[in-house]
């Protein structure tokens, strides 16, 4: 009896265990769960307009992955925005790929580009950061488009873009069709 008992205790452990170390961490923005990939870590945003923030490390670089939503009509077009992340990058007009895809109901728009990337706000001082790179994707969605941009070291953009698009488009996979 003490044997079956303390073999049940074990096996309500590992399973315990199993099941936490197994579990992927994700973030969820309106209707859209994103699966963090391996190796990348939930950090605190850090602005108030961000609603989940990402960093990607590779050795002592980083890069960081910033989600934003502002509601139904909010934001602007893909295009816009499109427009408005290749101009933090001036010059890299040669750099510039722009995909689109289609998930279910889900319309996706990819940016990549990489050179000197003008961090920081919009209208505010930025910063010039030499040999940075980009790879950005819109969700579009009636309760309002999802941006998700990361930025970083080219090498680290560039290692962990695989990773980021499936990241993006599984997301797209979660959302049930709409009527």
């Amino acid at each position: 009896m003490r044997t079956a008992f303390a073999a049940a205790i074990l096996f309500g452990l590992v399973t315990i265990a199993f099941s936490v170390e197994t579990r992927a961490e994700t973030v969820k923005i309106e209707a859209f769960t994103f699966a963090i990939p391996e190796g990348w870590k939930s950090v605190t945003p850090s602005s108030p307009m961000r609603k989940a923030q990402l960093e990607v490390a590779r050795g002592p670089e980083k890069a960081e992955v910033t989600f934003f939503h502002f509601g139904a009509d909010q934001g602007g077009t893909a295009e816009d925005n499109v427009a408005r992340w290749y101009a933090q990058f001036p010059g890299s007009e040669k750099n510039r790929i722009t995909e689109h895809m289609q998930i279910g109901q889900v319309k996706i728009t990819f940016a990549m580009t990489e050179g000197t990337f003008s961090s920081g706000m919009p209208g505010g001082p930025t910063t010039p950061m030499e040999g940075y790179a980009l790879c950005g994707a819109i969700l579009e969605s009636a309760a309002g488009n999802v941006f998700v941009k990361m930025t970083g070291p080219n090498a680290v953009v560039k290692a962990s873009t695989e990773a980021f698009k499936k990241m993006v488009t599984e997301s797209a996979k979660s959302v049930a069709p709409q009527a």
